[in-house]
């Protein structure tokens, strides 16, 4: 009487495949990646926009035909208004433009504008930021309304 508890054997001739590693190397050298200015810049201005005594970004005269631009139908606020950046393989560089709150230290919302804009730009695209220039361009003061100019377009 033969154990039926035991499988036969069988022969195959067929070996186990063992993982390949096609290309060789490290996966981050197979190909590059190429990031356009404009994401650089749209980075930049949130960061930059999101430090407590930065009014608005831009000059006066980009802020006025930005308020337009803003309110023609499927214009989208431009959150690269007063942000200008050059990007190399590995490295960036930006200037960007500010209006602040009257009363905040300049020297302190410059500092803050800089730290961020750099801490987000270097976690997002992973550039090297070599230089942040910064422009105050006004001071917004207290009692001053926003500049919105009356639309033409209705």
């Amino acid at each position: 009487m033969t154990d039926m508890t035991q499988t036969p054997e069988v022969e195959t001739g067929v070996q186990p495949r063992k993982p390949t590693k096609r290309g060789g190397g490290d996966p981050a050298t197979r190909g590059r990646t190429t990031i356009a200015d404009g994401v650089v810049e749209k980075i930049a201005g949130l960061a930059a926009r999101d430090v407590v005594g930065v009014h608005a970004m831009g000059s006066g005269l980009s802020r006025t035909f930005g308020a337009v631009r803003d309110r023609v139908p499927g214009g989208a606020k431009s959150v690269t208004r007063g942000v200008k950046v050059e990007v190399g393989e590995v490295q960036t560089a930006l200037d960007l433009e500010i209006v602040v709150d009257y009363g905040v230290s300049i020297n302190e919302v410059a500092h803050a504008v800089r730290e961020n804009v750099i801490a987000a730009v270097e976690r997002m695209t992973g550039l090297e930021v070599v230089e942040v220039n910064i422009a105050v361009s006004d001071v917004k003061l207290p009692e001053e309304e926003d500049e919105e100019p009356e639309s033409r377009l209705q």
